[in-house]
């Protein structure tokens, strides 16, 4: 029967366009929280432990979402808990309090990430193995394009009043209704994904560390990014160009990184966008004497080479990973890059209540310096993966252990062909 109805991509199509929605929202939350909380005079560290409290919720609902769609379903999980980050956005609009605040923000990002393993296994269970490839390009273009687009709303509309909530809020209503109205059919449960991170870290230390360091540095630019901007001089029209170059180079940058990553040493790649990174960070730690120009070339390179990272770190993992693994792998991954997204936003912003605004990116690059010494260390250590056991390059998303299921069936039909 399934064989037989129109092209999966057709039936893909209300999918794609809630998670787009739905990404784009979030990218907008993101921003606008930062933003709206400097506004109301949060001190930076607090808006720090509002950052952190989003990455630990996001967390917990990635490894108890599938024992939720287990119980009620897909359709439904969907709906409530879309309704519950909109109940959580609209919370923060009329409690500005910043314990309210750190609250509702766990809460949504519990919800975000449960959002996402629905979606993300539905478009797994609608995509023949010969599409899956297409579909998870497709799923990051939607991705790339919404995260980018929907800054802009935030400049549009104003930070200072009520209506910037109202209308994320409206986003994730929106985005029920092609889901909600759609007529394919429900997937199975996903499997619940084991989570044993000393058994990930035997398998792979360099991709553990990896997104252990990742989750510091990128979690700090996409929650306290907005406030270095801000704090710098930008407005919000520009705070919005500046963390958008960031997300658009860190996409135009993985494949060609990919690319590489495939025929050489994926340590040898890492190491060099790593670097990359850290000089990137120091550009845009230059103590005040930055103009909006140089903050957003800094901004597009460090975006560049930090973003992918995370997608470089899970292939190298992947290169020792048997095909039972990987959504255990996958999950044990995000715990070690939830472990840094915890950290990383609160102390980026006490860097920069105490030192100043330039002093986040000198937080990163120490970071990242750090894990360039520790992957100099590890590639004496142990040898490259033989080139036959390496499993092609996939651009990933920091979204839930779902994916891998998609990401993988691209990866083996590459590897196949």
């Amino acid at each position: 029967m399934t064989e037989s109805s129109p092209s999966p991509s057709r039936s893909l199509i209300p999918i794609l366009v809630s998670a787009g929605i739905l990404l784009g929202g979030n990218g907008l939350l993101v921003t606008l929280v930062t933003v709206r909380a400097n506004i109301e005079g949060f001190s930076q560290t607090l808006i720090g432990l509002i950052g952190t409290a989003y990455f630990i919720g996001f967390f917990v609902g990635c490894l108890t979402t599938a024992k939720l769609i287990q119980r009620a379903g897909h359709i439904r999980v969907f709906a409530a808990l879309s309704a519950t980050v909109a109940i959580s956005v609209l919370g923060m609009g009329l409690i500005t309090e910043p314990w309210a605040w750190a609250a509702l923000r766990a809460l949504a990002g519990f919800s975000f990430s449960g959002i996402i393993m629905v979606i993300e296994s539905w478009l797994n269970e609608a995509s023949a193995n010969a599409d899956r490839g297409r579909t998870l390009s497709l799923y990051r273009i939607v991705d790339l394009f919404s995260v980018t687009g929907a800054q802009f709303i935030l400049p549009a509309v104003g930070a200072a009043q009520f209506a910037i909530f109202a209308v994320t809020a409206i986003l994730f209503c929106l985005s029920l209704i092609p889901v909600s109205l759609s007529r394919a059919t429900s997937p199975r449960p996903p499997e619940s994904a084991r989570l044993r991170p000393h058994a990930i870290w035997m398998l792979s230390p360099v991709a553990c560390m990896g997104c252990l360091t990742i989750g510091m540095t990128n979690g700090a630019f996409r929650t306290i990014g907005p406030l270095y901007a801000q704090e710098m001089g930008l407005n919000v029209d520009q705070v919005a160009v500046f963390m958008s170059l960031g997300i658009l180079a860190g996409a135009v940058f993985q494949y060609p990184f990919g690319w590489l990553s495939d025929r050489v040493d994926r340590r040898l790649v890492l190491l060099m966008a790593t670097t990359g990174a850290a000089l990137a960070g120091l550009s845009l730690s230059n103590f005040g004497h930055l103009g909006p120009t140089q903050i957003y070339a800094g901004g597009f390179i460090f975006g560049g080479f930090a973003l992918p990272l995370y997608s470089l770190s899970v292939a190298h993992a992947n290169d020792y990973a048997g095909p039972g693994q990987y959504v255990e792998l996958a999950a044990g991954l995000l715990f070690f890059y939830a472990i840094g997204a915890s950290v990383g936003p609160l102390i980026s912003s006490v860097c920069i209540e105490r030192f100043g605004p330039a002093s986040m990116f000198v937080y990163t690059s120490v970071v990242h310096f750090c894990f360039v010494g520790f992957l100099g260390y590890r590639m004496t250590r142990r040898a490259a993966a033989p080139r036959a056991l390496r499993k092609r390059f996939v651009g990933l998303l920091r979204t839930s252990p779902a994916i891998f299921r998609l990401s993988r069936a691209n990866g083996d039909k590459g590897k196949s062909a």
